[in-house]
Order: C-alpha cells, then sequence, then structure tokens
C-alpha cells in the first residue's frame, strides 16, 4: 500500500520501474538484494532474523516504515525535526543558515546569493552543489543537473523507502568552513538505542591519507577496525565533542538506529544530516567480526513504530 501511494504522489517513469522492481523483489525473496550484499560485503546475508549491522540496515530498508523515517532524510523538513527536539534557540543555532529553497530549479536567485554557498536536493545523499569564490557556480549547468536529480527518487532501485515520499526540492544552504579556510571536516556519530557507540571520520587533510576511514570510539580512542577501506588515520578530536555526542543522541533517540552527521568549525555544532541506512548496508568491516559486534547494539523490534510509547512521534510525523 505504501509503495501504491508512492506512485500516485510521483507519476514518473523512474518510479513506475522502481514500483516493478521492489515488487519483483519482495516476491523473489529480495533475491537482488541478497546478491548485491554478498558481493560487497562478501558473506550471505540473514534477511528475516539479520544479526550484523550491515544485515540490519538492510533489514531496515526492507521492513521498516516508521512515519518520522522520511522527514528525518528530508534535508528540508529536518530543520523543523531538530527544533522540535532540541528547542527553537537550540535547534536554530546548528542549523547551516537557510539561503533559498524551491521545487524549480530556474528560480534560484543566483544574482543575490553570497559569494559561497551549497546547493543540494532534500531527498538524496551526494547530490551537492558546493560554489566556491574559486569555482563560481555554471548557472545552466546546475540547473540542469538539479532538474536531473528532482526527477529521479533517490535510492528507488536499492530499497532505500525513507526516501521515497519526500517532496522533492532544492535547499541552498551558507557554506562552512574551518578556522584554516579549508572545508569543514565532517564527523558520523552511530547511535543505537539513544547511545552513541561510535564516531567514524575520513581523513582529508592530507592527500596521503585518500581511502582511509577512522572509527573512534565516543572517548575518541582509535579503533583498531577498517571499514570500507582497510586503512586507518588518526584524526584530532572536534573541539565540542561531547556537545556533539548530546545533540546526536537527542537527535536519534527515537530510533534503534541512526547516524547523525555533524561539523564542528571555529568550535561551533552544525548539522550535516540524519541518515539511516549507511552505506545501504553495502560496506564491509575488517575484521568482519566487528560487523557483529556492531549489530549487537541494535536490538531489531519489528514494528515499533507501532507501539503505544511511540505514539507522540507519529503524531509528530503527521503533522
Amino acid at each position: 500500500m505504501n509503495l501504491l501511494r508512492t506512485i500516485a504522489r510521483t507519476p514518473s517513469v523512474y518510479t513506475m520501474r522502481g514500483a516493478l522492481f521492489n515488487l519483483v523483489e519482495r516476491l523473489d525473496g529480495y533475491r537482488h538484494e541478497k546478491a548485491h550484499f554478498k558481493k560487497t560485503v562478501g558473506y550471505e546475508p540473514h534477511v528475516y532474523a539479520p544479526r550484523t549491522l550491515n544485515e540490519k540496515i538492510v533489514w531496515k530498508k526492507l521492513f521498516d516504515r516508521n512515519p518520522l523515517l522520511p522527514l528525518t532524510v528530508d534535508k528540508y523538513r529536518v530543520r523543523d525535526y531538530v527544533r522540535h527536539v532540541l528547542g527553537e534557540e537550540a535547534g536554530n543555532a546548528i542549523l547551516a543558515p537557510l539561503l533559498f529553497t524551491t521545487d524549480d530549479p530556474s528560480t534560484i536567485p543566483f544574482d543575490t546569493l553570497p559569494e559561497e554557498y551549497v546547493i543540494k536536493t532534500n531527498h538524496g545523499g551526494g547530490q551537492v552543489i558546493i560554489v566556491t569564490k574559486d569555482a563560481p557556480v555554471d548557472r545552466d549547468a546546475a540547473v540542469r543537473q538539479l532538474r536531473a536529480w528532482l526527477a529521479y527518487p533517490y535510492s528507488l532501485f536499492e530499497h532505500e523507502w525513507a526516501y521515497w515520499p519526500v517532496k522533492r526540492r532544492v535547499v541552498v544552504e551558507g557554506l562552512l568552513r574551518e578556522a584554516d579556510g579549508d572545508l569543514v571536516q565532517d564527523y558520523k556519530l552511530h547511535i543505537f538505542h539513544g547511545k552513541c557507540r561510535f564516531i567514524h571520520t575520513t581523513p582529508k587533510k592530507n592527500a596521503e591519507r585518500s581511502g582511509k576511514r577512522s572509527l573512534f570510539t565516543p572517548e575518541w580512542q582509535l579503533m583498531p577496525v577498517g571499514w570500507l577501506y582497510k586503512e586507518t588515520a588518526y584524526v584530532e578530536p572536534p573541539p565540542a565533542l561531547a556537545e556533539m555526542i548530546r545533540i546526536a543522541e537527542a537527535l536519534a533517540a527515537p530510533f534503534p538506529y541512526a547516524r547523525v552527521d555533524l561539523y564542528n568549525p571555529h568550535g561551533k555544532v552544525y548539522l550535516g544530516e540524519i541518515t539511516h541506512y549507511h552505506g545501504g548496508g553495502y560496506e564491509p568491516f575488517y575484521p568482519e567480526s566487528f560487523d557483529f559486534e556492531a549489530g549487537s547494539y541494535w536490538h531489531v523490534v519489528p514494528g515499533y513504530w507501532k507501539l503505544p510509547d511511540y505514539a507522540p512521534w507519529r503524531a509528530f510525523a503527521a503533522s
């Protein structure tokens, strides 16, 4: 029924093809999803009784229909969620400046925007155009690219349901920089049942650190674990680490698992995004045993969003 409602709201060729793909997948026991998982992660997934973190992310994609998920992955509406959770003043304090929003890219007021800013869609990942004084925007190309992104229901063929009901739009925000002028370093906090278990970041200051990802404990101890990449490297902790953990745990509290991305330029905390499907569940750990350990932090409860104590969140999602 949810899939049919999505089709009705977004009648496009992409949506129809995606609907057919997902119907065939369900009838076929998610054969394509299982094959892709084994190819990328390296072992046969348990879709219906997941054990590892990657398996549980896949379970979430296939079976979790919490109405709060689309709201929190929406890079525009998540602002209301942040203010609801943290309060108006504290919520606004961690949100990047909103410069403009529209569902028609041709209406972006390029002439009145500052010299540097970020253009992105609200319904997917990686759909970002960074405009700087050294890389000014090609307006026609940007409009064409944004229209192409808006036409496509993000991750429709990867089962990431939360993005499909999002009303697609363009969001223009102020560009954040570190004190040294570099683009902001992001920190991805993995929260399980309201508790931060580990944080990962990708070293980016030095070119020789490309292809590395570092996992840290909440106390900022480098973990002997690779994720997607085998190599790790030490990264200095963000100045406001304790505050970032507090904020991330508050924002992820209604979910058994969520990843909260934060920035910390000039010692100030900003929200990047909230996501529920890290890597689509397709990123192997080194050693593999940590996939099982991380999975143990997450207790899967089918239909948790239907339980009586979740009623306030259902009401907020519907508001």
